[in-house]
């Protein structure tokens, strides 16, 4: 095993994720936007979160820069790497499966939006977020490079620690009592235990 071979599954990682998007992608833009919160706040965050988990990954891949910053290759982490990679896209697939219509890159509520409580949302408030943290850790654990594998713990950190409070908010607002029945029964990225 080698650096070329974590460097295909951290690749494989990312193409396969805009490929589990697509069809539900398609399926959201069907549905009317009755809240937005896309502001530059948010695109801000986003635009950090890219950059973490795909842009500065991506160069590295693709020119080995920042060079510099690499360390051994280690061929246990790139194994533990593409097992919390394929856990990151199944947690995608499940959480896509659940949302439906209702999924949507920014804070939105859409016409007609429904809380979700069913499938991995019976047990998780924020699964793609569990998604999200899985793939960051999975690019850290492929890519011996401490700048490009860090890159989306920092990158998407930022987003989340900055964005999920708001989106508690918008979901407040927009279901109230129900949702926070929903919070008090739910772990924000894990199942609660007791």
């Amino acid at each position: 095993m080698s650096i070329i071979v974590a460097k295909i599954i951290w690749t494989l990682l990312v193409v396969s994720w805009f490929v589990l998007r697509i069809p539900f992608e398609r399926k959201a833009k069907r549905a009317q936007v009755v809240r937005d919160e896309m502001q530059w706040p948010e695109r801000i965050r986003l635009a950090i979160s890219l950059s973490g988990l795909g842009i500065v990954p991506g160069i590295y891949v693709a020119t080995g820069f920042p060079a510099f910053a690499n360390y051994a290759f280690q061929p246990v982490l790139c194994v533990l790497g593409a097992l919390l990679a394929v856990a990151a896209l199944v947690m995608f697939r499940l959480t896509h499966k659940a949302l439906g219509r209702n999924w949507s890159v920014s804070l939105q509520l859409k016409d007609d939006h429904k809380l979700i409580t069913h499938g991995i949302y019976s047990r998780i408030r924020h699964p793609m977020y569990t998604a999200f943290w899985l793939m960051a850790l999975a690019q850290a654990l492929l890519l011996p490079n401490w700048i490009a594998g860090l890159a989306g713990i920092a990158g998407f950190g930022t987003l989340y620690l900055l964005r999920v409070r708001h989106e508690e908010a918008l979901m407040l607002a927009g279901f109230g009592a129900e949702y926070q029945a929903y919070m008090d029964r739910t772990g924000r990225l894990l199942p609660k235990l007791f």
